[in-house]
């Protein structure tokens, strides 16, 4: 139980924190800062995948990774499409 503790307070204030971040970047900047931390939204899914495939965590942990998996990807392919958009801006119209 107190590790299940542990890592709630842990999540929330990851949450807490990258919120607080988040609302301090200008919004010109928000495009250029999604292309740039796709790399570590992968690293998240790798990471969200071994907490679900986790068998020791507990089913409320195996559902915690689960959404985490889904969060982080929504968050790579966003990524991806905002950058594949901003790079068509960039090229030549015939």
């Amino acid at each position: 139980m107190e590790i299940l503790l542990m890592q709630v307070s842990l999540f929330v204030l990851a949450l807490l924190l990258g919120v607080e971040l988040i609302t301090k970047v200008p919004p010109t900047l928000h495009t250029p800062l999604m292309s740039g931390t796709n790399a570590i939204s992968g690293i998240s899914v790798v990471g969200a995948i071994l907490a679900a495939g986790n068998t020791d965590g507990g089913e409320l942990a195996r559902w915690m990774g689960f959404v985490a998996v889904t969060f982080a990807s929504i968050n790579v392919v966003g990524g991806y499409m905002v950058t594949n958009r901003m790079l068509a801006m960039f090229k030549r119209k015939n």
